[in-house]
């Protein structure tokens, strides 16, 4: 083997590790806002008492937890329970969306020290919530006036029923919840624990990702750029496709759209060919409350879980079409964020 070669191998090892730890820190940053924040994100839920309430609960809930399946899964527990009506679970569920989106954000930071790197970076990171807070902008008040998401979710759970769910192999937890549990076990005995979890998860995180941007852009670059451009985001359809298809696996949204990041800010894939991507991944983090839903046969349950699913079809009926009004906002906040730190610190 020559020592070109043996470079090489050294690198793509160096890539997938990189992105284990890049995937491990996430998780950890959710696992560490768990500890403390499932019960209070919970204890918000049951106070809802009106629909613009219940949107700014699941903005909050979920950007303590970082992971819209739980918030859903909460809502659709406590929906089923009688402590939320449907009606007011909608709104939350909206909510849940923009506030997943979060982790995207804290990973563009990775790229700050390189102006033109992170105003890439964080055009890829907010693309996604503006994608978000234009479907709640539009379809919000008109829910809140005609229940169409309501009359949908109920027309798909009339059809739907007596469909079983089943349980879902998720990859991911097979290989980081060992690690994630040994952490644990290792700090279980510390005071605020939570806080050295989130505080480790965060350096984590911006280590790991530094090393995958110096190790992809020591490779040849070119040739990345050719196979993902090729093969994964061809079209809009195949990023869509990815993008619905790699969240339904991993079944998380912020992990599949935060790795895309790096990528964005490196130039390797452009902010148009990121956003249908963005698009199929708010698809794909409905898999997994939906197949739990239906498994309960709880017909409410379901019908809210239909109703996420719903809700983010509208989304990309609408602004798929309108994409340069997301694209534009995200292009636009990140020259505004790139041109100082006190511009990102008021963004």
């Amino acid at each position: 083997m020559n020592p070109e070669t043996r470079e090489k191998i050294i690198k793509v090892l160096t890539v997938v590790i990189s992105i284990y730890l890049f995937l491990l820190t996430i998780k950890l940053l959710g696992h560490s806002f768990k500890l403390f924040g499932k019960e209070f994100a919970e204890a918000m839920l049951q106070t809802t008492s009106n629909p613009f309430t219940g949107l700014i609960i699941g903005i909050v809930a979920t950007s303590l937890i970082q992971s819209s399946s739980t918030t859903t899964s909460i809502v659709v527990g406590l929906v089923a329970g009688g402590v939320v009506n449907l009606e007011n679970a909608i709104p939350i569920i909206m909510g849940a969306n923009i506030g997943t989106t979060v982790t995207n954000t804290l990973v563009s930071l990775g790229h700050i020290g390189h102006k033109v790197e992170f105003k890439r970076a964080f055009a890829a990171g907010v693309v996604h919530d503006f994608f978000n807070i234009c479907s709640v902008v539009v379809l919000f008040p008109l829910e809140m006036k005609f229940h169409f998401i309501q009359k949908v979710a109920l027309f798909l759970d009339e059809r739907f029923q007596g469909v079983g769910g089943m349980k879902m192999f998720n990859p991911l937890k097979a290989i980081l919840n060992p690690v994630i549990n040994g952490i644990d076990d290792l700090v279980m005995n510390l005071p605020y624990k939570e806080i050295v979890l989130m505080i480790v998860s965060i350096i984590g995180m911006f280590a790991a990702l530094g090393l995958l941007i110096k190790t992809i852009r020591s490779l040849v670059i070119d040739k990345i750029e050719i196979i993902i451009n090729k093969y994964l985001f061809k079209n809009d359809v195949m990023g869509m496709t990815w993008g619905m298809a790699m969240t339904f696996i991993v079944q998380s949204s912020s992990v599949t759209t935060s790795l895309i990041v790096p990528l964005a800010g490196a130039g390797v894939v452009s902010l148009r060919k990121i956003f249908p991507y963005t698009m199929g991944a708010n698809i794909g983090t409905t898999g997994t409350s939906l197949l739990a839903a239906l498994a309960t046969a709880n017909p409410v349950a379901v019908t809210a879980s239909f109703a996420h699913l719903v809700f983010n079809v509208f989304g990309i009926l609408i602004f798929y079409p309108l994409k340069f009004l997301p694209i534009n906002m995200a292009e636009k906040a990140s020259a505004y964020a790139a041109q100082s730190k006190k511009n990102l610190l008021i963004f």
